[in-house]
C-alpha cells in the first residue's frame, strides 16, 4: 500500500479507529517482521521472542501506549524499531539479572548494518548504554542511529522522518560513530 494511504491509516488509528490501527498492521507487517528479525540478529543469542512474537509485543506496546500517532509509514517504522530495540534491551537485561558475576569484553562499534554478525548480550547493551551517553548529548544523533543502525532506514527516509536533509543525515551519522566508538572503546 502507498504511503499517502498508510499515512490516513495512522491518521484514523491515533483517532481511535482499531480497524485502521489493524490494516496498518497487515499493511507493514513484512516490513515490521524484517525489523524484528534485525533486532534479534543484532541480539546474537536466541530470545525467548522470535521476529513474529517480537512484532506483535511490539504492536501492543504502541497500542497500549495510544502511539499511534505518526506523519507517515517512516516516523511509523523508525518508532517500531526503536519499540522494539528496548523489548529486546528488557529481554537482555532480564537474562542477565538472572546470571551471575561475568565481566564485559572490549568490543568495537560496527556501523554497516547488513554485514552485522551475531553480537552477544553484552555487547548489545553497551551499545545501547552508548547511544543512551549520545541522547544525552544530542537527541538527533541518537535518532539518527536508532533509525540507520537498529531500524535499518535509508538515509532519505530518516531526513524525511526528522525533516531535515539527507546531507545533515549524513554528517549527524558521522558524528555519531565517531563518538559510539569512542564510547565503545573505555
Amino acid at each position: 500500500m502507498d504511503s499517502p494511504a498508510i499515512t490516513l491509516l495512522l491518521k484514523a488509528a491515533s483517532q481511535g479507529d482499531a480497524q485502521a490501527g489493524e490494516r496498518v498492521l497487515e499493511r507493514l507487517y513484512a516490513e515490521l517482521r524484517r525489523l524484528a528479525r534485525q533486532r534479534l540478529h543484532q541480539a546474537g543469542e536466541p530470545t525467548a521472542l522470535n521476529p513474529t512474537a517480537l512484532v506483535h509485543e511490539s504492536w501492543l506496546r504502541l497500542h497500549q501506549a495510544g502511539e499511534l500517532d505518526f506523519a507517515d509509514r517512516g516516523r511509523f517504522l523508525a518508532y517500531a524499531a526503536k519499540v522494539m530495540h528496548s523489548i529486546v534491551i528488557d529481554q537482555i537485561r532480564a537474562r542477565q539479572a538472572q546470571r551471575r558475576g561475568g565481566d564485559l569484553e572490549q568490543v568495537t562499534f560496527n556501523t554497516a548494518v547488513a554485514d552485522l554478525p551475531a553480537q552477544g548480550e553484552d555487547q548489545v547493551l553497551r551499545v545501547h548504554e552508548a547511544l543512551e551517553e549520545l541522547a544525552a548529548l544530542d537527541e538527533r544523533l541518537a535518532q539518527v542511529v536508532e533509525m540507520r543502525y537498529f531500524g535499518g532506514l535509508l538515509e532519505s527516509e530518516i531526513a524525511a522522518a526528522l525533516g531535515v536533509t539527507e546531507r545533515t543525515v549524513q554528517r549527524d551519522w558521522q558524528k555519531a560513530r565517531l563518538f559510539l566508538a569512542q564510547a565503545l572503546r573505555h
